[in-house]
């Protein structure tokens, strides 16, 4: 199967993610771009390999991986064999950048792609927006657009931080999850991982990008969010019953991570 789909863009130039342009080739060209492509492209493939030349450098492509391109980057590829299905996304707008930058998609790089059957799905569903819906269907793309880098970014991190969900990091984790009503020490959290204290902080800066004791935080903050919006109970009774200690420590914690007060944020849901 071979095809390449040219939205027209109209008014979806205007959202924050749409496409560009997409498309699949069961036995890839030797591409070859000194000057880039205007725009970031995501290719991945199921069936075949390929070569990659980078500055110079020839990198081997192997079956069932990934590569991110971004724009304006001079690079080479092209197939091994007679077979290389090479399937493409090239995403666009202005929150775009930012997004695959928070993927930390900021330069080539290759991923290999353990399971592309969501991937596959959802590049399939981008697919048939645009070629069955004339008028909506670049927008029903741009949303699922979005689906498919959610879906890409899960791929290609599960080979580089699952070795950060060890069993260390859900135990303490399981821990705080379970009782942050109760007080909870930072010791208390390595006893339970099993753990040094300067090892625990590593796992969960690497996976979670926070501390342990913030990620407490804002567990105590999240089940506060729901009892602010969901009963009568004081500021107060909230703040126990979350493992905040006293009100002005919750109100303190709660103004830190949400930018208002408790009393703020229920009056304004």
């Amino acid at each position: 199967m071979v095809f390449t789909d040219y939205p027209i863009i109209r008014g979806e130039s205007e959202l924050p993610l749409y496409l560009i342009n997409m498309g699949l080739h069961s036995c890839q060209d030797h591409i070859k771009r000194p000057d880039g492509y205007p725009h970031p492209q995501i290719l991945y493939w199921t069936k075949g390999t390929g070569t990659l030349i980078l500055d110079g450098k020839a990198t081997a492509l192997p079956v069932s991986h990934a590569m991110f391109l971004p724009a304006g980057y001079p690079h080479e590829y092209l197939p091994d064999g007679d077979v290389w299905d090479v399937h493409w996304v090239v995403p666009g707008g202005a929150s775009c950048g930012d997004i695959l930058r928070s993927f930390g998609l900021n330069g080539p790089q290759v991923f290999p792609v353990t399971d592309a059957h969501m991937l596959e799905h959802t590049f399939r569903k981008i697919h048939d927006a645009l070629r069955t819906d004339s008028i909506f269907g670049n927008y029903r793309a741009a949303g699922f657009l979005y689906d498919f880098l959610i879906e890409f970014y899960r791929i290609i991190s599960a080979g580089s931080t699952s070795q950060y969900y060890s069993p260390a990091l859900m135990r303490a984790l399981d821990h705080i999850n379970s009782g942050f009503a109760q007080p909870i020490t930072l010791e208390e959290l390595c006893n339970t991982a099993g753990v040094s204290r300067q090892h625990l902080c590593l796992l969960f800066r690497r996976a979670l990008n926070m501390r342990p004791m913030e990620y407490t935080a804002k567990r105590r903050i999240q089940a506060a969010k729901s009892l602010l919006t969901t009963t009568d109970d004081t500021i107060e009774q909230i703040a126990e019953e979350c493992g905040f200690g006293s009100e002005s420590y919750f109100c303190k914690q709660f103004r830190r991570y949400e930018g208002i007060t408790p009393t703020a944020f229920r009056n304004a849901h």
